[in-house]
């Protein structure tokens, strides 16, 4: 069951543009550095600073209810903690997520960009420590690329397995092994952790990453072939480390 980590992504703001990263330092109980830091409100989503508390993505500009925010390609720069966005048409955006004026420019270039699709105003938000995880438990998510494969030669069509979204794309294991794995303890590297459970996938896998289209009913095919919804795990981290692209990955001592 050895394997490998093939690559490993965070994604600043929910939704937006999965982001490469060589290597990433996992702590005990914690998310993935980096990732789902922010979200985009579409209309007000009751989120309270002072009480952080799990929100539905559906209240948030993401793949699963408006495909067109693909069309956004972002990335974050540590170096300079510039965010920059860029999109067809669009005059290109630098600016500092932490200060509310980053916030406001980001959520205005945002509306010039969906118009209409979007459902109500857009706020950015800002978590701090807060994560805008899809699952309140799910702290790092992990794909298996030979589920992928799998599903994608039943598809009859190349399949992205960014349309996933996940921190962690392994290689080695077996297709669709990982689905029995809930409770499991897993060695990432020099980390260690446990299976939480599998993940439930949703209609923002039908959205290709390259094209912004809305090509694919990732959900109804995962029924159809396989008679469940998943693709990929959550995995809580028990013993923390830095993990990096190469790592192995098997059963914990």
């Amino acid at each position: 069951m050895t394997a490998v980590i093939a690559s490993l992504f965070r994604h600043p703001v929910k939704g937006f543009t999965p982001e490469r990263v060589d290597l990433a330092k996992l702590e005990p109980g914690a998310a993935f550095p980096g990732d789902r830091l922010y979200a985009l409100e579409d209309g007000p989503c009751g989120f309270d600073p002072a009480q952080p508390g799990f929100i539905s993505k559906q209240r948030f500009a993401v793949l699963a209810k408006n495909a067109a925010v693909a069309r956004a390609r972002t990335r974050f720069d540590d170096a300079t903690g510039l965010f920059n966005a860029e999109a067809e048409g669009l005059a290109p955006l630098a600016v500092k997520l932490e200060e509310p004026a980053g916030q406001d420019a980001f959520a205005a270039w945002m509306v010039e960009l969906l118009g209409d699709t979007a459902k109500g105003p857009l706020r950015l938000i800002d978590g701090r420590g807060h994560r805008f995880l899809d699952h309140p438990s799910g702290h790092v998510s992990i794909i298996n690329l030979a589920s992928v494969r799998d599903l994608e030669q039943k598809l009859g069509q190349p399949l992205d397995p960014l349309r996933f979204r996940a921190n962690l794309y392994v290689d080695g294991w077996p297709a669709w092994a990982e689905n029995d794995w809930t409770g499991r303890h897993l060695a990432l590297g020099e980390v260690e952790a446990e299976v939480f459970k599998p993940i439930v996938r949703c209609a923002a896998t039908g959205v290709d990453p390259a094209t912004a289209i809305r090509d694919l009913d990732i959900p109804a095919a995962l029924f159809r072939h396989y008679g469940h919804l998943h693709c990929g795990i959550y995995v809580q981290v028990t013993r923390g480390g830095t993990v990096r692209e190469g790592d192995a990955v098997g059963a914990a001592a």
